[in-house]
């Protein structure tokens, strides 16, 4: 317990060092963690027999604020409202505008529909994700009980002020930043604050922190720091400092970028031959209504959300929540893991290694001495582990304790008085080793081996205890030590190979020492090479190269604080990584919220959940390679989408565009490129259930590679376009009304045969789709062809014209799949693979 309680005045002194970038008042106020008790309260004002009067808090509270974090909130109208702004809401917005100039309602209330329906789906996803910063307020006490005007009252947590004299009792959960009047030690549990795997043993003068929770034993305490200047408070602030815009949104606005460039040179082209002919400039407007309708992915962000929501059930029945659907592609493309250490990793269960008798008892013998001097009705953590230790229960009851004296931080260990079945009295104790080496008679002849032991261990990072016995009346005798560990979860060590063989490189992330670090990163075959993140220093000045490299590299990070967490995620981000976090505490909501992937573990607080992107149901990290696995699943499949969608948007786009400057003709009318785009990206849905292999590398966002090959398919399209216009005018030398129907059917059957080309990398045999797409595809074709057979809002063209247009389109499909092919080659030789092209920071391929 020294050594816990040692690690956390470190972590006092990090967290004044870190303090820096914030306001002098914030420093100033973690200054007062250091200050001696009496200057303390004269530097406060205040004495713990009166507390503050009444009237002084009032001022106070004017002066600091509310013993609260401030929460930044944005009115729901505003937010829904934002989904209206954008490139491809513009695109919509557009067209809504011309069907609205030219009358043509229909239209109009087919694209509004549209447009909103996209809005809802975007701010109920963003909706149902929570507030992180409501669950970090939550976790707060509602009441403190607090000395004003010489008396104790309850008042809400949120009016306590700096100066002010709390009463904590066992259970309760501290309600500021705190330093302990005592008159007791006490058993605090602040690992959800800092990470530390042990409750930890807090005296007079400590500090205890907001949101912790009291384990054993009750004290007064003196408030220094409330609301925002709490630890709690600058943890709640990193949440709100983490904005990340996904790599999928920055991906959607890309594609929405170019096709507005496309449409936009395609418009101002005909507008400009249209003014040289002299044409009607409503007819003109119609046509560019026609346009900017083939121009618009309206269905495309409606589709993605569909495929990232099939795919978030299915993470859902391995036990893997998705509170925000875009986080599943971004999941695709971790290739860092930066993990949690205690309760991640590990079991967050202290257990007993192989005990060391150095007093000639067998080591069962030891280990129930050690049991005899805990008790079990304390529920500490360490008593538990050695009582647990005992190979036979029942031999605990075959002795009777008579006095017991529980661990304290002035004596550092515990003593028992305890009689056998013949009645013989005797005496056992377990505590720190040297304290109890110094009580035993022996010490002397077992000294050497006692150190050697203890030296050993702890650079295996275990918590040595001695245990030493004494006979009524007689001397202690050293018997033995007793080594504590928290050890690595059985799944734990096939996770992370499992993770490094689909291309991801998990570093451990811990609150604990750098030996405790290092022999759990050694079990796990993590490797050893473990930075002490107490050496960073201010981590929001100093930034090195050479930190930035060692952050990069190394398999590990020991005695990490929340900001240092922060850091290391912004680190890598910076350095081209696609960044997951798991962690469960108050601790970890600000990384979590920052990583591009923030994955909440089994058991994890409240705070943690609201900030995560995944929240695990299950214990420990297994599900996350199904995880990874399933959203590299649907990554493919948006993927083979958005390849489609631009290929059918260029192929439309350019056929018409030169249809009407070259021969001055519409190829299609409006009416038929409305149900193009209900029957073509209405069915496209079904991709969500596509059959796709995953991807034994991370996946990225290679916009050279989704904008190169679905051009190279657009442009056979309209090659493919115009051979059948040539054949139905110059040929069959149908009406040029007959050859519009014609063309639709053309464009209707030949598009959606071009997803089974963009739905697989290798030829589209490689892959056999599923059977909904297959039945989606075929089934909207086949009411297509009878659409275009029966003359519905079109003329009506014969069964075999129909045939020749099936015909026709099969064989472009079978050409149109080399062409894939080559594109491949051409733009995405594979020559490097994935994660080396986003190690080299190609901003292209993020």
């Amino acid at each position: 317990m020294a050594d816990a309680k040692g690690d956390t005045t470190a972590r006092s002194h990090a967290q004044t060092r870190s303090g820096s970038g914030h306001s002098s008042a914030t420093v100033n106020q973690s200054n007062l963690a250091k200050l001696d008790l009496g200057k303390l309260e004269q530097k406060l004002g205040t004495s713990p027999e009166s507390g503050l009067s009444k009237a002084e808090a009032d001022k106070r509270l004017a002066r600091y604020g509310a013993n609260e974090i401030a929460e930044k909130t944005t009115s729901p109208v505003l937010k829904f409202l934002s989904y209206f702004w954008g490139p491809i809401p513009w695109m919509i917005e557009a067209a809504a505008i011309l069907s609205g100039i030219v009358h043509h309602w229909s239209d109009f209330v087919i694209i509004m529909v549209l447009l909103l329906a996209n809005a809802i789906v975007g701010f109920w996803e963003e909706y149902q994700a929570g507030n992180a910063i409501a669950a970090l307020k939550a976790k707060l006490a509602p009441h403190a009980r607090v000395k004003r005007d010489g008396a104790w009252s309850d008042v809400p947590a949120r009016l306590l002020v700096p100066g002010d004299i709390v009463r904590l009792r066992l259970g309760d959960i501290v309600p500021a930043d705190s330093r302990s009047l005592g008159p007791d030690a006490v058993e605090v549990d602040q690992a959800a604050l800092t990470g530390e795997s042990l409750p930890v043993s807090k005296a007079s003068g400590d500090v205890l922190y907001s949101g912790a929770i009291l384990r054993q034993g009750e004290a007064d305490a003196i408030v220094y720091a409330t609301g925002g200047d709490t630890f709690f408070g600058k943890t709640a602030a990193l949440v709100q400092e983490a904005h990340t815009t996904s790599h999928f949104q920055k991906a959607v606005m890309k594609i929405g970028d170019y096709l507005i460039v496309i449409a936009i040179a395609l418009v101002t082209l005909i507008f400009a031959v249209a003014l040289f002919r002299g044409d009607p400039v409503m007819e003109t407007l119609q046509f560019a209504l026609v346009l900017t309708v083939a121009a618009i992915p309206v269905a495309m962000p409606a589709v993605l959300s569909v495929t990232m929501a099939v795919g978030a059930r299915r993470l859902a029945a391995r036990q893997a929540i998705v509170s925000r659907l875009a986080a599943i592609e971004e999941l695709a493309g971790v290739d860092v893991l930066c993990s949690d250490k205690t309760g991640t990793l590990t079991q967050n269960k202290l257990t007993l290694g192989d005990p060391v008798s150095v007093g000639g008892e067998s080591q069962d013998d030891l280990v129930l001495d050690g049991a005899l001097a805990s008790r079990a009705e304390d529920q500490d953590t360490i008593d538990m582990a050695v009582i647990a230790g005992v190979k036979d229960a029942a031999e605990l009851k075959n002795y009777t304790v008579g006095h017991y004296q529980p661990f304290d931080p002035v004596h550092k260990r515990t003593e028992a008085t305890v009689a056998d079945k013949s009645g013989k009295t005797f005496k056992v104790t377990k505590g720190a080793v040297q304290v109890i080496l110094a009580l035993s008679k022996n010490a002397d002849a077992v000294k050497e081996d006692v150190d050697k032991t203890t030296n050993a261990l702890a650079k295996r990072g275990y918590r040595a205890l001695g245990v030493a016995k004494a006979s009524d009346g007689g001397d202690w005798e050293f018997l033995g030590v007793l080594p504590l560990y928290d050890p690595p979860r059985p799944s734990s060590k096939d996770m992370i190979a499992q993770a490094e063989e689909l291309g991801i490189d998990v570093k451990m992330i811990t609150g604990d020492q750098l030996a405790i670090a290092k022999e759990i990163a050694s079990q796990l075959g993590l490797g050893t090479d473990i930075l002490d993140a107490s050496q960073f220093g201010d981590t929001k000045a100093h930034e090195t190269s050479k930190l930035d490299h060692d952050i990069e590299t190394a398999d590990g990070f020991a005695q990490v604080f929340p900001e240092h967490k922060f850091h290391i995620i912004d680190v890598l981000q910076k350095h081209g990584h696609i960044v997951g976090m798991t962690g469960d505490g108050v601790n970890d909501a600000p990384s979590l919220k920052k990583a591009d992937c923030g994955i909440a573990v089994s058991g994890a607080t409240d705070a943690a959940r609201a900030a995560a992107a995944i929240v695990l149901l299950t214990p420990g990290l297994t599900v996350i390679v199904d995880a990874v696995k399933e959203a590299r699943k649907i990554f493919q499949r948006m993927n083979s989408y958005a390849i489609y969608r631009i290929a059918e948007t260029i192929r439309v786009l350019l056929f018409m565009t030169l249809s009407i400057i070259v021969f001055n003709f519409y190829p299609v009318t409006a009416i038929m490129i409305v149900l193009l785009a209900l029957l073509n990206d209405g069915a496209i849905l079904s991709i969500a259930y596509d059959n796709v292999k995953p991807s034994p590398k991370p996946e990225a966002w290679n916009m050279r590679r989704v904008l190169g090959v679905s051009t190279l398919l657009g442009l056979a399209g309209v090659a493919a376009s115009f051979g059948m216009f040539y054949i139905g005018e110059e040929v069959l030398k149908l009406d040029r009304e007959v050859v519009q129907t014609l063309m639709y059917l053309k464009l209707s059957v030949a598009g959606h045969l071009n997803i089974f080309v963009t739905r697989t990398r290798g030829p589209f045999w490689s892959i056999a789709p599923a059977k909904i797409l297959l039945i989606a595809v075929f089934g909207t074709q086949a009411l297509a062809t009878i659409i275009a057979v029966s003359g519905v809002l079109m003329p009506a063209i014969s069964w075999e014209l129909a045939a020749m247009v099936w015909g026709y389109a099969l064989l472009w499909f079978l050409f149109n799949d080399r062409v894939k092919l080559l594109a491949y080659r051409i733009f995405d030789p594979a020559a490097k693979p994935v994660i080396d092209q986003r190690k080299t920071a190609a901003p292209a391929a993020a």
